[in-house]
Parts: C-alpha cells; sequence; structure tokens
C-alpha cells in the first residue's frame, strides 16, 4: 500500500458503536471453511470508547468497564470476558496497521467498555474498527475506503461493518457490504442473559443440519429484494436468525426470554449475532421506562437506538 498523508493529531478519541443483526442467516459451509452469510446490520447507540495517543514504544492497553444497561447489571464473569492482552482485537488491530504499512513507534490505548462482551452485538468487532481508523488518524494516514475494509476483513467478517456502520445488508461471510437505508428510526431493548453461547460450536451444530440449496436460493433472492428499497425492521425480521435453531439445552430459556419480552409489549425478539443478547423492538409511542419497569426477569437491559455510523472521530491536534 502506498497511503496518501495527512497532518498528525496528538490524539484521537473514538466512539465505537454496536450492531444488531436484524436478521441474520446461515448459508453452506465453504471451501475455505467459512459459511456464507446473509445478514442485515444496524448500528445502534450502545458504544464503547477507545482513547489512543501515538508513542514512541510498545503497544499498551488499559480498559474500564462502564455500566450501560438501565436495569441489571453485567457481573465479574461477563467483564472477564474482554482480555486486556495481546489477545484484544484492539491491540490486534493496531499491531495489523503498524505491519501492513510500515509505521514507526506504538500507541497507549484507554479503552471504556460499554457494550456487553459474547452477546452477539458486535462490542470486540467495533473496538478492532476504532483502533484502525485511530492509527491510520494517528499516523497521517490516508487510505481508500476498499483498503480500510481490506485491513477490517483480515481482523473478522463484523469488522467491516463496524467501520462502516449505519444499515447494512452482509453477504459473503459477512464482510461483503450493501449500505443501504433504514425506512424510519428503530428503538429497541436488548436483553443479555447470564448463559454465553461458543459461535464455533454453533456453526458445528449448522453443519449437522442437512441444508437445502432451493431454500438458500431463495433467502439470497430475499436479500436482492431488500436491497432495491429503503429496508425496514419488519422487513428484515423476516429473514429471522438461524442460530436460534441451533441453540441446545438453551432454547428453553431462549423461549422463556422472548415470551418475557413480548408480554411487554417488544416486537419479536431474536437473537443478535450468534448470541445471547436478544433484542426486541420498542412499538411507536412505547414509554422505556413503563417498559423495561415491568420487564420480569434479572437480565441487564439495554434501551438503543438505531444511528447512521459505526464510528465517530474527535482528533485533538
Amino acid at each position: 500500500m502506498s497511503p496518501a498523508r495527512a497532518p498528525r493529531p496528538r490524539r484521537v478519541e473514538v466512539t465505537a458503536h454496536a450492531k444488531l443483526n436484524l436478521g441474520l442467516a446461515v448459508g453452506p459451509l465453504r471451501a475455505d471453511g467459512f459459511h456464507d452469510l446473509v445478514t442485515v446490520f444496524q448500528s445502534i447507540s450502545l458504544a464503547d470508547t477507545l482513547v489512543a495517543e501515538r508513542t514512541a514504544g510498545a503497544f499498551s492497553l488499559q480498559v474500564r468497564h462502564e455500566e450501560a444497561a438501565v436495569r441489571g447489571a453485567q457481573g465479574a464473569a461477563a467483564r472477564a470476558d474482554v482480555p486486556e492482552g495481546g489477545g484484544n482485537l484492539v491491540l490486534r488491530a493496531a499491531r495489523l496497521v503498524k505491519e501492513r504499512l510500515g509505521l514507526a513507534g506504538g500507541a497507549r490505548f484507554r479503552l471504556v467498555k460499554r457494550i456487553p462482551a459474547r452477546a452477539g452485538m458486535g462490542g470486540g468487532s467495533a473496538d478492532a474498527a476504532a483502533a484502525l481508523a485511530a492509527m491510520l488518524v494517528l499516523h497521517g494516514v490516508r487510505l481508500p475506503l476498499a483498503q480500510r475494509l481490506s485491513l477490517a476483513a483480515e481482523l473478522g467478517s463484523d469488522v467491516s461493518f463496524a467501520l462502516v456502520g449505519g444499515t447494512a445488508i452482509g453477504t459473503g461471510r459477512g464482510e461483503k457490504l450493501q449500505v443501504v437505508r433504514l425506512a424510519a428510526p428503530l428503538r429497541a431493548i436488548v436483553a443479555v442473559p447470564q448463559w454465553r453461547i461458543s459461535s464455533r460450536s454453533a456453526f458445528q451444530r449448522i453443519d449437522q443440519v442437512k441444508y437445502g440449496l432451493t431454500r438458500w436460493k431463495a433467502t439470497l433472492r430475499f436479500a436482492a429484494s431488500l436491497g432495491r428499497k429503503r429496508v425496514t425492521a419488519s422487513r428484515a425480521l423476516r429473514l429471522g436468525n438461524t442460530f436460534e435453531a441451533v441453540l441446545g439445552h438453551h432454547r428453553q430459556d431462549f423461549d422463556a426470554l422472548c415470551a418475557r419480552l413480548r408480554a411487554v409489549g417488544l416486537a419479536e425478539p431474536h437473537l443478535t449475532g450468534s448470541g445471547s443478547g436478544v433484542f426486541g423492538v420498542l412499538p411507536k409511542g412505547a414509554v422505556v421506562v413503563e417498559t423495561t419497569g415491568r420487564f420480569n426477569g434479572r437480565e441487564p437491559l439495554y434501551v438503543v437506538r438505531s444511528v447512521g455510523k459505526g464510528l465517530r472521530l474527535q482528533v485533538q491536534p
């Protein structure tokens, strides 16, 4: 890559938004070991904050957890799901950018974590996209979108969307994006249960189910029709979520949680991503405080709305 150069600021702060999968259909296993997907991504207001400063030495990361649930709270076990060492996607993204672009020095990162981990809301992907964007800004590097997306895809299937944000139809393994418009603003409540789902195990269970090629072709046709007009949440929800069919012993817990979300007036609850977060759409005119107050359960609840970007950057010279 031969990037263009711009002024180099001292510090950058990135707001990294979570996402919902309004619909998610998993297709056949590909020769490269990934699955074909069709999904409707939606950026939401819940966000982490990443502050990055250039340093002459190595990379470092500090993580602080800040509770964002309007009711309930994530426990210590959930916070432990966020690594602070080299396994964190922030550091992986920073090192990838440095290596690919031949940049000098390192960076000091401070991450305020609000998006619950392993909840299907793309928190790790959002943080990786934030680190990627921050590194480019700190070093005054201007890359075309296609090259930024290529870097993002090396970090994970959802990182490309986290970089772009808004509303998009994802295909391939989720990294091929068609940006679309949401027909109307969306409000939702996300409940995050104690139980967690291993994405790898869920994909393995999907592989054990005989796949109908005819059904997958119909899914692709439906996705193509979504891209021809503004997307409504109700239409995107018709995709369903394939992961709901392979929940195993968590299926009963999922069904019970959906029933409790419906009982307070939330429409069509579904998993987001591979879970375990379950969201329901708030009807127009619904009062959030009343809705959350009537919810019968101990799961943390997050009230979110649709937003038009994945990242928001504030630069300090």
